[in-house]
């Protein structure tokens, strides 16, 4: 078991870091859904998600990819962004179709059928989307090569280059 945890170490932080964007998400999204934003709820998903994606790609450099690199750090957060968006489209895209398309809303729907709708939609089906491509993404195009990157030794008097671990 320790093996496969070892091989799969990048995935698993991903998913970390991916559950606590969604906490984010989900909080800044219900927090401006339920007070602000009454009447835009795909404005508050995409603010959430906007939100955690800043989260997310400290946290994703810093410490799922951190071994990763190939790219110039401006290069690489461009990159990083760009699919972020592209990422934020297709988790907005579900509860957009299931809003405006399918027409899963009020008056058609109680307020409980709606946040069903809703959260199976933007949230679930959203972000499940969203997860599969920035995964396929990072890995593809914003930290292109394993072991690219090299972290400095700071309490060695010679200040070798050694690979991070």
């Amino acid at each position: 078991m320790r093996e496969l945890l070892k091989k799969h170490r990048e995935l698993l932080r991903f998913a970390v870091v991916g559950g606590i964007s969604f906490v984010i998400t989900m909080s800044v999204n219900y927090g401006l859904k339920f007070t602000v934003l009454r009447t835009h709820p795909v404005t508050a998903l995409i603010i959430g998600v906007l939100v955690a994606t800043i989260f997310s790609y400290v946290a994703n450099r810093e410490w799922s990819f951190r071994t990763r690199g190939g790219r110039e750090r401006t290069h690489e957060a461009a990159l990083f962004f760009l699919f972020s968006g592209i990422a934020l489209g297709l988790n907005a895209l579900p509860q957009w179709f299931s809003r405006y398309v399918l027409d899963l809303q009020a008056p058609r729907l109680s307020p409980f059928g709606v946040e069903v709708a809703d959260f199976v939609s933007g949230i679930i089906i959203g972000t499940l989307l969203g997860t599969v491509f920035r995964w396929w993404a990072f890995k593809k195009w914003v930290f292109p090569q394993e072991d690219g990157r090299v972290l400095r030794v700071v309490d060695d008097p010679d200040i070798q280059d050694r690979k991070a671990a």
